[in-house]
C-alpha cells in the first residue's frame, strides 16, 4: 500500500515478495503504516507487474529527506523487484551524474533481515563473511548519489529469532522512525561523499 496523503519527511520502500510468509518485515511494515509522517511503498502490492511509476517514485523520494529501504536479504542482496526500482527510478541525470542534485543531503538507512544467524556471518560461517561485506553496494549507491549512508538496522536470524526480540526489534524500528532526525549518532557522521561521474562514462543515448 502507498500512503498518498501529504508529502512525508520519510519514504519507506518495502521490499518482501511473499508477506504472509514474514515474521519479521511484516511487522516493521505494520509499524510504518501506522507512524505518523511516513510514507510507505509495498512495491510488491503496488507493482506486481514490475512496471514502475518513475516519475511517481522520485517525487516522493524529493518530498523526503529520509528513504528506507526495508526488505528481507536474498542471495546476499535485495529483493529482485527492489533492485529494479532502484536501476529505473535512481536515473542519470536526476539522482547522480553531471547536474544531478534530486537526492543529495538525503539520508539512506537500511532496514534488512537475514534468515540464518548472526554467527553465519562470519569467517568460520557458512556465509563466509561478516555480514558488512554484502554493504558496499547500497553505501556505493548512496554516495553516488550525494546521500548519506546511515547505520544498517539489521535482525539476523529471522526465522528463529524469539517473539520477544522481534518485538523488540519492531518497537525500536517505530521509536526511530518517530524521532528521526534527532539520532544522537548522526551527529558524528561525514557528510555525504562526493562521487562525480564523468561524462565519458555514460553510453551516448543515456542522458
Amino acid at each position: 500500500m502507498v500512503n498518498e496523503n501529504q508529502p512525508s519527511p520519510i519514504y519507506v520502500i518495502a521490499a518482501h515478495p511473499n508477506w504472509r510468509d514474514s515474521r519479521v518485515n511484516r511487522q516493521l511494515h505494520t509499524a510504518a503504516t501506522t507512524t505518523a509522517g511516513v510514507s510507505v511503498c509495498d512495491l510488491y502490492e503496488t507493482y506486481p507487474d514490475y512496471a514502475i511509476e518513475i516519475q511517481a517514485e522520485q517525487a516522493k523520494l524529493e518530498a523526503a529527506q529520509l528513504v528506507v529501504l526495508m526488505h528481507p536479504v536474498q542471495w546476499y542482496s535485495m529483493p529482485a523487484l527492489l533492485k529494479l526500482w532502484v536501476d529505473e527510478v535512481l536515473s542519470y541525470g536526476w539522482a547522480y551524474g553531471q547536474g544531478a542534485s534530486a537526492l543529495k543531503g538525503k539520508d539512506l538507512w537500511l532496514v534488512a533481515s537475514t534468515g540464518g544467524a548472526e554467527s553465519s556471518h562470519h569467517p568460520q560461517g557458512y556465509n563466509r563473511y561478516f555480514f558488512d561485506a554484502f554493504l558496499p553496494p547500497y553505501e556505493q549507491t548512496a554516495a553516488l548519489c550525494g546521500m548519506r549512508f546511515l547505520p544498517p538496522m539489521v535482525l539476523h536470524g529471522a526465522h528463529s529469532a524469539p517473539a520477544a526480540l522481534v518485538a523488540e526489534h519492531v518497537s525500536t524500528f517505530r521509536e526511530r522512525l518517530q524521532t528521526y532526525p534527532h539520532w544522537p549518532e548522526l551527529d558524528d557522521l561525514a557528510d555525504c561523499v562526493a562521487c562525480e561521474v564523468p561524462e565519458q562514462d555514460r553510453p551516448a543515448g543515456e542522458h
